[in-house]
């Protein structure tokens, strides 16, 4: 029996990495490193799976919102740059005999002809339980439902309305 395909949603600062820098990345692909919240990186380790569907989110940007998709292609491995003293996200307690962060690698399959604002995808009825439209969430990992995977690709490939 096959093994269902999940979907999920993944924070990015544009001018930190964009969906622009994934796609010029050797084999459009990249590990997603960096996550310091221990449910995404619970999310990271253990749930991601290779072929598994991602958006693309550009956040702290204005407006913020859905930039195209990607999809994972290596699942949960340790975060290397817990362990570089000269990498921002380096962290002292962190031990490679029992690696406390995670990551996956991503690669970028589409960029939308259009962003999608996170505010149409607040008014969107069908999109209403969406996690990232959630009072609170800051996750940089999210899971997406299949419907709320095909409603953002149907927004994301439409004219603006």
């Amino acid at each position: 029996m096959a093994e269902k395909r999940n979907y999920w949603l993944v924070k990015s600062e544009p001018d930190v990495f964009s969906i622009d820098d994934l796609f010029a990345a050797p084999g459009k692909s990249t590990c997603w490193d960096g996550v310091r919240n221990y449910t995404a990186r619970n999310m990271l380790r253990d749930e991601l799976k290779n072929g598994d569907g991602v958006l693309y989110y550009h956040s702290r940007t204005d407006p913020p919102g859905i930039a195209g998709t990607a999809e994972v292609v290596r699942e949960g491995y340790p975060d290397h740059t817990q362990f570089d003293p000269k990498n921002s996200h380096f962290d002292a307690k962190a031990d490679p005999e029992n690696p406390r962060w995670f990551m996956v690698d991503i690669r970028a399959l589409e960029k939308f002809p259009r962003h999608v604002p996170l505010e149409e995808i607040k008014a969107s009825s069908k999109l209403a339980e969406m996690a990232v439209v959630q009072r609170g969430q800051r996750l940089s990992v999210q899971r997406v439902t299949a419907a709320e995977w095909r409603e953002v690709l149907r927004m994301g490939k439409s004219e603006k309305r």
